[in-house]
């Protein structure tokens, strides 16, 4: 594999504004991906359960240590003590990214538990607590029409935000909204402005990945190949938006499906998050970084994606309402798949207490 030193991406750290963070908390594909260039990292129940997973021989005396030290805790509440204990740890590495860029990035994002998600003021108050896990921790919230109010109430309360369960543009822009007003509310009360380092994601392998489904069960063809784009569309726009409005925050690409989602974003005041075996093949292929993020999508890719209304919906500033992006399909998929991880990683902690025989 290429050296650290001389790879892909820290030539690409080195050249763009462009943020490289790692999407997993996992210390030990944190401490090589910061040596690729990373400043940032995410944990979520899907990430926290492949972490204890791959690492079972550490976590489960550790879990077996916890249920002594609170022995009225449940499996839910342990599993979420593995989640902050992992949070805690990746977030000490990245202290100094955190410190030279003054809180813009050296980030570790924590997720709000997705039981939550219907439920506005227990996200705020949860994301209040996460913040205080560490200084430069920052908080998950879903960009639906209830995780729309958590996240301006979070904000007014001090909270860093990285808006998560969003897949489209129409939902970056109603974010970064919600993000402008909370910090408004502080500024009119005269608490402290400061650099938050709110991101607004977007999942665009996740949009890719619906609008895959969708054209089958629709039973629409589509060109090879122009459906790798969409993502790649949407995140391009939304940056271009948040750009042109001066939000305080800033677009993160998330939920990899393709190198496209890395190389043509570069050169823009962004996030790229790759899991970190896209980290390593990107190195291993030795990808060369050029300023992409003004290039646009090829029109006739554009013109085919913007023949499917799903894909309109996602790409358009007002394709959605509030309320519809609860129903929207990578919305369903993706809350769901959290919830199956919370309940996968109450299973692990059951096991290690109560062993089957």
């Amino acid at each position: 594999m290429t050296a650290p030193t001389d790879s892909a991406l820290r030539r690409a750290a080195a050249r763009f504004p462009t943020a490289l963070w790692n999407d997993s908390a996992d210390p030990a594909e944190l401490a090589r991906s910061i040596e690729f260039g990373a400043v940032g990292a995410t944990c979520n129940p899907v990430i926290a359960l492949a972490a204890v997973q791959a690492h079972i021989d550490v976590w489960r005396p550790r879990i077996q240590e916890l249920a002594n030290e609170f022995p009225a805790a449940g499996e839910s509440e342990l599993g979420w003590k593995v989640v902050e204990e992992l949070s805690i740890e990746a977030a000490r590495l990245l202290e100094p990214a955190f410190w030279e860029s003054g809180g813009r990035n050296g980030r570790l994002s924590v997720q709000t538990d997705p039981r939550l998600h219907r439920d506005a003021d227990a996200l705020a108050a949860q994301a209040v607590r996460f913040s205080g896990l560490a200084k430069n921790i920052i908080v998950k919230i879903p960009a639906t029409s209830v995780g729309l109010r958590a996240i301006e109430e979070a904000t007014y309360r001090g909270v860093s935000i990285n808006v998560t369960v969003s897949f489209t543009v129409a939902q970056a822009v109603a974010a970064a909204e919600a993000i402008e007003r909370g910090l408004d509310r502080r500024a009119a009360e005269g608490l402290p402005e400061r650099e938050f380092g709110s991101v607004v994601t977007i999942m665009g392998g996740r949009l890719d990945d619906w609008l895959k489904f969708w054209v089958q069960k629709n039973r629409i063809l589509v060109d090879p190949g122009v459906l790798e784009w969409a993502g790649v569309a949407a995140l391009k726009r939304a940056h271009r938006i948040f750009t042109e409005r001066g939000y305080r925050s800033r677009v993160l690409s998330a939920a990899f499906r393709n190198h496209l989602q890395w190389s043509e974003l570069q050169g823009g005041d962004l996030v790229v998050s790759p899991p970190f075996d896209w980290q390593l093949r990107i190195n291993e292929n030795d990808l060369d970084a050029e300023d992409r993020i003004e290039v646009p999508v090829d029109q006739r890719i554009l013109d085919t994606l913007l023949e499917l209304p799903e894909f309109r919906r996602a790409y358009e500033i007002d394709g959605m309402n509030a309320e519809e992006f609860d129903t929207f399909g990578a919305t369903v998929r993706t809350l769901r798949q959290f919830l199956e991880a919370d309940e996968q990683l109450d299973r692990v902690v059951r096991d290690i207490l109560i062993p089957p025989v």
